[in-house]
């Protein structure tokens, strides 16, 4: 029956309208993984000598079996954030005499077809065939290659099983990435335990003791056992739906949002949309990784505080560009909906205000602890996320209504250009440049706090007549929004 599957697959793929497309894309993306299994081929190659060189006080096997279990953490968090979901179109099959348990074997199964399972084998088998090999003999070296490939089962029906909860309730991703972090955090930052010691533990026994094999295996067969249970059990669509509204409370029940009405109700809406679905959430995460760009600046005398400009607004306003420059494509799948509902559009750009204000605000927060530089960087940064809330939110909505590519949710954001286009450029250049160009004539005539006190001015104007502006984006937007879902609709 797992042949029959692929077979439709199969002729799925080829009787596509997009096919010559597909091909195209599939082509270029397999010659990139083949350049990169190169590169990794290679980095295994020589792996004994780039730890000999790295730590070359510390016994080759000590340091190996050190690494094996960061790698294989660092190896989730990258599948959280890049591998893709298999698919299979359930509902044909649904109303015919197939098991429940062959549709399910199918797509746990397909799931192994991840080129993050090769990588730990591509990675690491040369080691253990030049070093563990000769050292402790066959047995060992077995048990080592075996117990790597039944981590990397594990690792990808872990990622899978998150992935599928997140499906449901998008917090679970967030912890699950959080809790990941904190883990390298506690050995690499605050040195509460050591991730390599607790890695020796395990692989530095399996030398002399290789029965060990049997633990990544038991857990590699009981995460498979997992996601094939939660699967069957999540087959049916009705099933999966009844979850999803048991999962989710209403917007006028989250504390913050129900206070602004329609408009809380929309934003509410907007941030399902963006923990739901992998694009979207991969936006989100990637800004939370953008929190850092300050040490890379601040940490340096050799910057002025010209470029703090940038960074001030880059951090404070990094979820405003990164998710605001797909604005709206990530309605595109149902914007046709939204044209002929009752939604007022005002409120519609209420929302997406309501939406960038709350994330903007947490931004700011998250980049407080910049002070251990300065209070003046605390300063800039408030000021440039004012600068944000006033001026940004408008440029980015009002290149939105220029945008008509539309954005498949389901895939990552990670070698993703969907969507990217001509507008996305022309957007950068005004976000850059404005805040420079009410700055340096101040900074020129001698008076740089003149020129943040200006930046601040301009910047509560616009926030003072955001509804003036609302009203203009709703014009422009009128203007344009049969275009805008003709572009859309082209797939």
């Amino acid at each position: 029956m797992i042949g029959t599957f692929f077979n439709h697959e199969l002729k799925a793929f080829w009787r596509s309208k997009n096919t010559g497309k597909s091909i195209g894309v599939k082509v270029v993306m397999g010659i990139l993984l083949l350049l990169l299994f190169s590169y990794v081929l290679i980095f295994g190659l020589f792996l004994d000598k780039i730890l000999g060189k790295v730590l070359p006080d510390s016994d080759l096997t000590v340091t190996f079996c050190g690494i094996i279990l960061i790698y294989f953490l660092i190896d989730l968090l990258l599948r959280l954030q890049l591998q893709e979901l298999p698919t299979l179109k359930v509902q044909p099959y649904l109303h015919l005499p197939v098991r429940r348990n062959s549709i399910v074997g199918y797509l746990a199964l397909t799931a192994l077809l991840s080129f993050f399972n090769l990588w730990p084998i591509v990675l690491f088998t040369p080691f253990i065939l030049k070093v563990i090999l000769p050292a402790a003999g066959a047995i060992s070296a077995i048990a080592f290659i075996i117990s790597i490939i039944g981590l990397s089962v594990f690792n990808n029906y872990l990622a899978m099983y998150i992935k599928r909860k997140a499906n449901l309730n998008g917090w679970v991703f967030l912890i699950a990435a959080a809790v990941l972090i904190l883990i390298m955090l506690g050995d690499f930052m605050w040195h509460i335990y050591s991730v390599r010691n607790i890695s020796y533990l395990f692989f530095g026994n399996l030398i002399v003791k290789p029965y060990l094999v049997l633990l990544p295996i038991l857990l590699g067969v009981a995460m498979y056992w997992l996601n094939f249970l939660y699967l069957k059990e999540n087959l049916y669509l009705e099933e999966l739906g009844s979850q999803k509204a048991s999962a989710y409370k209403s917007s006028t029940e989250i504390p913050v949002l129900s206070r602004f009405g329609i408009v809380g109700d929309l934003a509410a809406n907007e941030i399902k949309l963006i923990l739901r679905n992998k694009r979207s959430r991969s936006t989100l995460i990637i800004g939370l990784f953008f929190m850092f760009y300050g040490l890379i600046f601040y940490t340096q005398a050799a910057y002025g505080e010209t470029i703090k400009i940038f960074v001030g607004m880059f951090m404070t306003g990094i979820f405003i560009i990164n998710y605001g420059q797909f604005m709206y494509s990530w309605q595109s799948s149902h914007f046709d909906g939204i044209l002929v509902s009752k939604i007022n559009f005002t409120d519609f750009l209420k929302a997406k205000y309501l939406l960038f204000t709350i994330a903007s605000t947490i931004a700011f927060i998250l980049t407080t602890p910049y002070v251990y530089f300065g209070w003046r960087i605390i300063m800039i940064h408030f000021i440039m996320y004012l600068w944000n809330l006033g001026i940004n939110i408008t440029i980015v909505l009002f290149f939105a209504n220029r945008n008509y590519k539309r954005i498949d949710l389901s895939k990552g954001a990670a070698m993703n250009w969907e969507g990217v286009g001509a507008t996305q450029l022309l957007l950068s250049l005004p976000l850059i440049a404005l805040p420079y160009l009410v700055y340096l004539p101040f900074k020129y005539a001698g008076y740089p706090n003149l020129g943040f006190a200006a930046i601040a001015v301009v910047a509560i104007i616009f926030i003072l007549t955001r509804n003036f502006w609302i009203k203009k984006l709703e014009e422009d937007f009128y203007s344009k929004r049969f275009k805008i879902a003709e572009g859309f609709r082209n797939k």
